[in-house]
């Protein structure tokens, strides 16, 4: 409970600044000032190894960013990087754990992210018609980028949690065409993100749904070149969708072997999600007699 109260004292120190600055700023120049500080310990938590004091401490932070955006609605800095808390804090508390609680977390980065991507000249995400949609996808620019690959990853984090569902299904091409986008305008950011989310896109879904397993394989390979070896989670989802689907032991077992010998702070500020897939690699490789039958 510890870390808990250390976020609580975070977010009280907030609310003092923001009160003792009353007299002399706006409430928008308030929340301006504070998303500095929120940034700051974004940063921080990213490069944190401790994945107990990030669930603990996380819904402090997660509440701090809602109040925020109830005061400045239409700021899409924020919004996004809301839409990437709540999903990111889905990642650290593992689907399997509590689902309904899951679901509610990437429902809530869903929103902020679609919220985002009006703010950025979206007419409606979700009701527009698809050639409407598809304009605005090709009306971005470089500067869209990461708000249309974030908001494309908590999107599909949703529909993956939906996949019943007739109505979340046929959202998928949205997804999609936002994130070839995005590998188009820059297919490097966020360590090759871009084409990493294609190659786990193509090798989940099967062959009558547009899924290459060969294809899939080529966009992975990609990412991990563009990646340079830091971003360890593309390997998790490299041996996962490509190699367990190849029934290739001997890939899936040297690729997370490969993630448990690297150092997570390989890159500091990528510390936390590396973490994040050491733990998954061990999963994934105690159940390796199970998938290799």
């Amino acid at each position: 409970m510890g870390s808990f109260r250390c976020w609580i004292g975070i977010s009280l120190l907030f609310l003092l600044i923001s009160s003792q600055s009353a007299c002399l700023y706006s409430k928008k120049a308030r929340v301006g000032t504070a998303a500095l500080l929120v940034e700051d310990v974004a940063k921080a938590a990213y490069k944190q190894s401790d994945l107990r004091l990030i669930r603990e401490g996380m819904p402090a932070y997660l509440m701090l960013l809602d109040g925020m955006i109830e005061a400045w609605p239409d700021n899409e800095r924020l919004l996004i990087a809301a839409a990437q808390a709540y999903s990111s804090f889905a990642s650290v508390l593992g689907r399997d754990q509590d689902k309904e609680y899951t679901l509610l977390l990437t429902g809530k980065a869903r929103a902020y992210a679609l919220r985002s991507l009006v703010q950025r000249g979206f007419k409606d995400p979700i009701k527009s018609s698809f050639d409407d949609f598809k304009k605005d996808v090709q009306a971005t620019g470089k500067k869209d980028v990461p708000y249309i690959f974030w908001a494309a990853g908590c999107w599909a984090s949703w529909i993956i949690l939906n996949l019943d569902s007739v109505e979340a299904m046929a959202e998928l091409p949205r997804v999609e065409l936002m994130i070839r986008r995005a590998q188009e305008l820059d297919e490097g950011f966020y360590y090759g993100g871009p084409d990493l989310f294609m190659g786990i896109w193509l090798a989940s879904r099967p062959a009558i749904a547009g899924g290459d397993l060969q294809k899939a394989r080529q966009y992975f390979l990609r990412a991990l070149d563009l990646g340079k070896g830091k971003f360890l989670m593309a390997y998790v989802y490299y041996a996962d969708n490509y190699a367990r689907r190849a029934l290739d032991k001997d890939l899936f077992v040297s690729t997370l072997k490969k993630v448990l010998e690297t150092p997570a702070d390989i890159s500091p500020e990528l510390t936390l999600v590396n973490t994040i897939a050491k733990t998954k690699a061990k999963e994934l490789l105690s159940r390796v007699d199970e998938y290799f039958e």
